[in-house]
């Protein structure tokens, strides 16, 4: 039989199709029925070599109206084939050759009992067959074709022509090749991932709270993408991620909080204003009460003088103790701290001991949180942080946008946020996604040492007020809302 042009032409289109397949299951399909088109045959399975035997992976007859595992389902009821040259398939895959068999029947080189009781259980007749091995550029067997019953003009079977033998075979390579790159780069993802994973752990290390955020951003990141594709599948969302970015973006989220890792856990888990400093004021109003002691003893000061020196400091320290803890600071307790802090005591010597330094001072002057202005400062320097570390690390082409996503997870629409104030249209889609429910999980949170937890409703209300004031995407706070609402529904956490 000769090929004539139109076969040329398949056989090339084959190949294009082949080196721009980037699905598995669809690139073991098109070998399988590209194969089968080209040799006009009726039946074809496909095996896949792992754990040093060859398991069922596709099987399609026309006649019968057979076809299995075509849309990735496994096929768990046919034992796999263990690689003894007896069976023509493993033959095959052990000495890499093409073996063409004109017909079963009269053949007593291998044995064919398999087929013979296939026939026998399903009135079909095996007749010529074409075994192919299937091995990548680096010569790894990744599995056997196997094709049946060749078919001529008229709809007899025939033997299998020699000159398929190295089409099918050079396909077949072809198609090796590809799922050997698709291989790697899914090896590439799960490097990412467990990178990430390793630095989540070492977080979880430092400060157990930051590792659970950034699984929980993780998830709803998962769930929010999850639910604008519904919307957008709906027709109800012009908004639109495709799935190579979803992973991109599932990679920065567990990666947004890393540059977290150099900042000093005295300032990672304050949970109060003062914190240990406390202890400090505590010693220093002691040292007050006893050196007033002292100025009434030796008649510097009197009995009346000194009994209320001591209610001062109490009722100092009382109110010390309670704004350390306090949620928020108004202007009438932010001027009585400033008054606070002129206090001084004065020995004989002239030597002045203020009551509180100037760190204590600041502190007690937070209006909300429990960080100073400088504090805060190093920790807003965490995200330039994580693009420097990012920055350093080589990711492939399928996650390139990871670290600029990352790294922009504080920037605000209106450019009020940081470390680059950037607004508007220069914050990409993911950026505000990752943006949102950062914050919304930094509400929630049950875990934090600092604050208490916000209930859902209320952290939804709190970005929507921050939607008005222009700072986040008010369309994605709705759908934020909607999609957690949802995932409640579906039994998600």
């Amino acid at each position: 039989m000769q090929l004539c042009y139109e076969d040329f032409e398949k056989i090339l289109n084959i190949g294009i199709r082949l080196t721009t397949e980037t699905d598995n299951n669809q690139i073991l399909n098109t070998i399988l029925e590209s194969g089968m088109e080209i040799t006009r045959c009726d039946a074809a399975t496909m095996y896949l070599y792992r754990d040093g035997k060859l398991h069922f992976r596709l099987m399609k007859t026309l006649s019968l109206g057979i076809a299995r595992g075509v849309n990735g389902e496994p096929i768990t009821d046919m034992p796999p084939v263990p690689l003894e040259e007896k069976n023509v398939c493993s033959y095959s895959a052990i000495h890499r050759e093409v073996v063409n068999i004109p017909d079963v029947y009269n053949s007593h080189r291998f044995d064919f009992s398999g087929p013979r009781q296939y026939d026998s259980l399903t009135g079909y007749r095996t007749t010529s067959q074409l075994v192919v091995p299937i091995e990548n550029n680096e010569k790894e067997l990744i599995g056997v074709l196997q094709l049946i019953n060749a078919m001529d003009e008229d709809g007899s079977v025939v033997a299998f022509d020699k000159q398929y033998e190295i089409i099918i075979r050079s396909l077949g390579s072809m198609a090796a090749i590809e799922l050997t790159n698709l291989s790697y780069m899914e090896a590439l993802k799960a490097q990412m991932y467990s990178f990430a994973e390793a630095l989540t752990t070492a977080m979880e290390r430092q400060t157990p709270y930051n590792a659970l955020h950034t699984r929980n951003v993780r998830e709803y990141v998962n769930i929010l993408v999850d639910y604008i594709t519904q919307l957008h599948r709906e027709g109800q969302c012009d908004l639109f991620i495709d799935e190579a970015d979803k992973e991109q973006l599932l990679l920065a989220a567990l990666v947004h909080d890393i540059g977290k890792m150099v900042v000093p856990l005295s300032i990672m888990n304050k949970t109060t204003r003062l914190e240990s400093h406390l202890e400090k004021v505590e010693d220093r109003f002691r040292l007050l009460r006893a050196l007033y002691e002292i100025d009434m003893l030796r008649g510097r000061i009197t009995q009346k003088q000194y009994e209320a020196q001591l209610a001062d400091l109490d009722s100092d320290l009382e109110f010390i103790r309670r704004i350390d803890t306090a949620g928020y600071v108004d202007d009438e307790t932010f001027d009585q701290v400033q008054k606070l802090a002129r206090k001084e005591y004065i020995d004989k010597d002239g030597t002045v001991l203020p009551y509180l330094t100037e760190y204590e001072v600041s502190c007690l002057s937070i209006r909300n949180g429990t960080l100073t202005a400088e504090e805060r400062s190093e920790m807003e320097n965490h995200v330039v942080m994580t693009s420097k570390i990012l920055d350093k690390v080589q990711f492939y082409k399928g996650f390139s946008m990871v670290p600029k996503w990352a790294g922009a997870h504080h920037e605000y629409l209106d450019g009020s946020g940081y470390p680059n104030h950037l607004k508007g249209e220069e914050l990409d889609l993911e950026i505000r996604i990752l943006t949102i429910v950062d914050i919304y999980d930094a509400l929630t949170a049950t875990d934090r040492p600092y604050k208490k937890p916000i209930p859902r409703p209320k952290a939804i209300d709190i970005l929507r007020d921050m939607a008005c004031k222009g700072k986040v995407d008010a369309q994605l706070v709705e759908y934020l809302g909607e999609a957690l609402e949802q995932a409640d529904l579906n039994g998600k956490p």
